[in-house]
């Protein structure tokens, strides 16, 4: 079986300078982190456990800064201390073999696959966490129990990843995919990320802004747009890729960096008080938004993002933020609620049900504005131009890019 294998013991090779500066895609080149590899077939030999073959796998931003060792915090390798890992965690298939007491699929079923693993499926008892359903904060991922260390799918060789022909998977993380386009159906994992931030929010107000118009700006657009249907969703793009594809989304308008033009437009559509510091370049609105969804969380968004906020607005950490010089004024002056969010969970907001189940529901139906979000789809044995298109993204007229084993 073919399998795409990281291996952050050639960290080294993934930092590589060509000519005085990064080369984009030194992380799979020769000598780079990932590889093709030839793996045993996985067996599902545990009870509750199925092997899935991938029909599309997405190229995930958080894969490409793992890929490149760069842009994550040094810390988060307290909780994740894997050093060989098969990658794709965004992942749609086929149940290909089913293991002892499996009861909720069988072979053939399309399926998505919620990646994230729990105290239970590493045979450990729940942590309070995982008992209080919220099974993506688990305090011991740095347990193996008597599986793997880490997340989950994406991040294992023991239960491996979509980028390859086959990964183990628990029947309790798998979601029905049948009557589901697999371009639709390979989003379920960034809808679900996009669909839990959006809940993060408890709606104090009618307007927010989204801050990029990636996959994930685009998912929490749409998602918002299903949860709200009345409310005013700004998009901020960076020039003019993604404006159309927010429109498509739901946005109600879209504006374009830099941050200036940014705080001068939300405060016309919004009617705040632009005001200008004495001292500093930008201004800062008075009377701004609601809430902001930062799906980049650079310096610069989450600077924009505070200045956007009225008082006691809520700033949504949805990008992958690692360190970053920001001025936090705003927060304490004007008693701004900062949020983070990862992944996906069982929502008290609805009702307890995972995020999964909704966005499942939500891509069988139409107006869920996810359409034309995978605009690359490539073989596994062509990663590298798969990769790289989606590390130059805009450039390339890239969103999401997929992988097809």
């Amino acid at each position: 079986m073919r399998a795409l294998v990281c291996t952050l013991s050639n960290a080294r090779a993934a930092t590589t300078v060509v000519r005085g500066r990064f080369a984009e895609d030194a992380a799979w080149r020769r000598g780079g982190v990932l590889r093709m590899r030839d793996v045993p077939v996985p067996q599902p030999t545990r009870p509750g456990w199925v092997r899935v073959r991938p029909t599309l796998s997405g190229v995930c931003g958080s894969d490409l800064k793992v890929l490149h060792v760069t842009g994550m915090s040094p810390v988060l390798t307290a909780w994740s201390p894997v050093r060989r890992a098969v990658m794709g965690h965004e992942v749609t298939g086929v149940v290909e073999a089913v293991g002892p007491g499996v009861t909720r699929v069988r072979e053939g079923d399309a399926v998505l696959v919620e990646p994230t693993l729990r105290c239970a499926h590493k045979g450990l008892p729940d942590c309070r966490r995982c008992a209080a359903g919220e099974g993506h904060l688990c305090e011991r991922l740095d347990l193996a129990g008597d599986l793997c260390v880490g997340q989950g799918i994406g991040f294992s060789d023991v239960v491996g990843g979509g980028w390859s022909d086959g990964v183990l998977v628990h029947e309790g993380q798998l979601v029905a995919a049948d009557g589901i386009a697999p371009e639709r159906a390979v989003l379920a994992e960034p809808a679900s990320v996009a669909l839990h931030a959006a809940l993060r929010w408890q709606r104090s107000g009618d307007s927010v802004v989204v801050v990029g118009p990636g996959t994930v700006g685009l998912m929490v657009t749409a998602c918002l747009r299903m949860l709200h249907p009345d409310l005013d969703v700004t998009v901020v793009c960076a020039g003019g890729f993604g404006a159309e594809r927010a429109g498509a989304a739901g946005a109600s308008a879209v504006v374009q960096q830099p941050s200036a033009h940014v705080l001068e437009a939300v405060a016309a559509r919004v009617g705040a008080r632009l005001l200008r510091p004495r001292l500093g370049a930008l201004p800062v609105l008075d009377g701004g938004v609601d809430a902001v969804f930062d799906c980049v969380a650079t310096a610069s968004t989450i600077d924009l993002g505070l200045r956007l906020l009225r008082a006691r607005g809520t700033y949504v950490m949805v990008g992958t933020a690692a360190r970053a010089e920001v001025d936090w004024s705003p927060v304490w002056w004007r008693e701004l609620a900062v949020l983070g969010t990862i992944v996906y969970g069982e929502e008290p907001a609805l009702g307890g049900r995972r995020t999964f189940d909704q966005v499942g529901e939500w891509l069988r139906d139409d107006a869920f504005r996810v359409d034309g979000t995978v605009t690359h789809t490539y073989a596994l044995e062509d990663f590298g131009r798969a990769l790289l298109t989606a590390q130059q993204g805009p450039a390339a007229g890239a969103v999401k890019v997929a992988l097809a084993p």
